[in-house]
């Protein structure tokens, strides 16, 4: 079970920048930030932690470590190891990159070695964030073969998939800047801490975590409230009544909406404090993209609320839409299609490097 630490920001939601036009009277309001670090026998090593997972309030890290490792191992273990490792045989394996990229996930690997064997001994020679290159010797880990054997393919399947959206999201905050990029909730189903958690080792922020920590207005609230300015409203009211300070994001796709969240919000006190421009960026037959409406968009916000461009957004396109003055830019891609960094972990490293450089892989 996780402790609870009451704060007062969410840092895995909300910016420094959140609230911009909050009255002094919202600070009496409640934000509840509840942690997924705080559990009652930590197993995270400071010396691998670079990047702390964002909060969330109900997450079980711990727990989905176990689920994995009971995954792989089923109801009778790891059946090749018990007929080829001796028992008792230690040894020495290797963590071999065989692409370029940020490496992400060796907090996390420290955990799952500490849950399979407290008595493995591991040494990074990198830290979460720090770009490795093909052929690159990044780490070790020492001790029980049969255990280092057992921990290997669940700790690569989340150092490569962690891998694979922290170099992605690299890439794209490079591009993006000065807007800064977000991930989304399209995140695999039970592992969002942990791809939200590779996304800030990348260098990205975090959106929400999930439907509890934000208010994320969106087409389908909008639809069923009778329009954009019902929506907010039916907020604003909600929030008040329940004494309750969060973020609130609406979602525009036309500049007539746009309009209409501005003259609601200059006439009344309203909780929002983001507009999502939706699919304000037009692709073009060339591949090019036209940010025309998203930079007309954005200058009759003018930094009355943050902003944020959705949809359209590529490594290709990321650069031009953070050109246009948008606070942030968010991309499902992240996490929905991410490309696994390729890494291995080999107690024959010799051999290894010697298939690798055969197969044009080390």
């Amino acid at each position: 079970m996780f402790g609870i630490r009451c704060s007062v920001v969410n840092f895995s939601s909300v910016s420094p920048s959140l609230c911009p036009r909050l009255s002094s009277s919202s600070s009496c309001r409640r934000i509840v930030s509840m942690s997924a670090l705080e559990t009652r026998n930590p197993t995270v090593p400071l010396k691998s932690m670079v990047v702390k997972p964002p909060s969330h309030p109900t997450y079980d890290l711990k727990g989905m470590i176990k689920l994995a490792l009971s995954e792989d191992a089923g109801d009778r273990g790891d059946v090749t190891c018990m007929a080829t490792v001796p028992v008792d045989m230690e040894v020495e394996a290797h963590f071999l990159a065989k692409d370029d990229g940020v490496i992400a996930g060796i907090a996390l690997a420290d955990m799952i070695f500490d849950e399979v064997d407290p008595s493995l001994k591991v040494e990074w020679y990198q830290m979460d964030g720090d770009y490795i290159r093909k052929g690159m010797q990044f780490g070790k880990v020492y001790g029980r073969a049969h255990n280092i054997v057992v921990a290997e393919r669940v700790v690569l399947n989340f150092m490569q998939r962690m891998s694979g959206i922290a170099t992605l999201t690299k890439a794209m905050a490079d591009a993006a800047h000065p807007a800064c990029i977000l991930e989304t909730r399209k995140t695999a189903p039970g592992l969002r801490l942990v791809d939200k958690w590779a996304v800030l080792i990348g260098g990205g922020q975090n959106h929400r975590m999930g439907l509890f920590d934000m208010v994320m207005i969106k087409d389908n609230h909008i639809s069923v409230a009778g329009g954009v300015s019902n929506a907010i409203k039916s907020v604003d009211q909600f929030l008040e009544q329940r004494n309750l300070l969060m973020g609130v994001e609406v979602e525009t796709r036309t500049l007539e909406e746009v309009k209409e969240v501005l003259h609601y919000t200059s006439q009344t006190k309203t909780s929002l404090t983001r507009i999502m421009l939706d699919n304000m960026v037009v692709p073009l037959p060339n591949g090019d993209v036209d940010v025309s409406m998203l930079k007309e968009a954005v200058e009759l916000i003018n930094g009355s609320f943050e902003t944020e461009a959705s949809g359209n957004v590529t490594l290709g396109t990321v650069h031009k839409i953070g050109q246009t003055g948008v606070t942030y830019i968010s991309s499902g891609a992240l996490t929905h299609s991410v490309k696994a960094l390729d890494i291995s972990l080999k107690i024959d490293t010799e051999l290894a490097l010697q298939v690798g450089r055969r197969t044009k892989r080390a």
